[in-house]
């Protein structure tokens, strides 16, 4: 049968205008997935049924910046984190479980480090924590290359200008060129992404989340205020990623992240690159749907 296509809302979240994709019994219990770059809220279509079915509120927002939501800054980690506990409380929660990829997976652990009362459980996909991003640029060659792109994007005013030149073709080469299945992404998805970033000040927008990651707290490699994680954390991450290594999900290297006795779950999902939800999605959903039914 064909899958439903989520609803779509503004809500307003932490002062902000927020589009979010939305599938699932109203009553359920909340999960929040949060998108990297160069993605959309769309980018867990093929998530927010299969969450939908098994009982789940599913919620996806554009991110500041981002899609149909307002375009507006600051992009800084903190205010992204509290864009989504902000989110979490007008949908009526005190907690959600929040689920994010990418820089979504740097927003995630961000929420659980500066707002852990809003996260019942904690998922991230292919993201280490900045500080631990930040500690592998600055010792680890092997990981500079890979993110020599991020780099690059601290220049003013050329990398917008790249990625929304010739209708987002870079975005679409991004998304393609950074997955190790090739065939994840539909021409129709990629048209979609594409459109996203010609929109004026889109692109600016994303690459304005790198600007203020690096010269803030990335580049200072200054610990995000907060307590040791103490949520219930799942690790989904492609091993086939080309910009980020698999150590990073080395739970030896995560665990000074977490409080006592609460070292996270790693699942290396052998089959996936980067983009691991799109392109292994139902490896990606079996093992969601697992660890959001076993107990805390």
């Amino acid at each position: 049968p064909k899958e439903r296509v989520p609803e779509s809302h503004v809500i307003s979240a932490n002062g902000l205008r927020v589009h979010v994709l939305a599938a699932g019994p109203p009553e359920g219990p909340l999960v929040v997935c949060l998108h990297g770059f160069p993605e959309l809220a769309r980018s867990w279509l093929r998530q927010l049924p299969v969450l939908a079915a098994a009982g789940y509120r599913a919620v996806a927002p554009d991110q500041r910046g981002y899609g149909e939501t307002e375009l507006r800054g600051p992009y800084d980690p903190l205010t992204l984190a509290a864009d989504v506990a902000g989110l979490i409380r007008v949908l009526g929660r005190e907690r959600a479980v929040v689920v994010g990829h990418d820089w979504g997976g740097a927003v995630a652990w961000t929420v659980a480090q500066a707002h852990p009362g809003v996260v019942e459980r904690l998922v991230v996909m292919n993201c280490p924590p900045l500080e631990l991003l930040a500690a592998e640029l600055a010792r680890n060659p092997r990981q500079r290359r890979r993110s020599r792109y991020v780099f690059l994007y601290q220049l003013p005013v050329l990398p917008e200008r790249r990625l929304a030149h010739h209708g987002g073709a870079l975005v679409a080469r991004a998304l393609v060129g950074g997955s190790h299945v090739r065939t994840a992404w539909a021409a129709d998805e990629l048209a979609e992404h594409r459109a996203a970033f010609t929109r004026p000040g889109r692109a600016k927008a994303a690459i304005d989340w790198y600007r203020a990651a690096f010269r803030g707290r990335l580049l200072r490699r200054g610990r995000i205020p907060g307590r040791p994680i103490a949520a219930p954390t799942l690790v989904l991450w492609g091993a086939r990623d080309r910009f980020l290594g698999v150590e990073l999900a080395d739970p030896a290297r995560l665990r000074p992240f977490f409080a006592p006795g609460r070292e996270p779950e790693v699942v290396l999902v052998e089959e996936a690159g980067h983009f691991v939800q799109n392109e292994a999605p139902d490896r990606v959903n079996a093992e969601l749907l697992r660890w959001l039914g076993t107990a805390a």
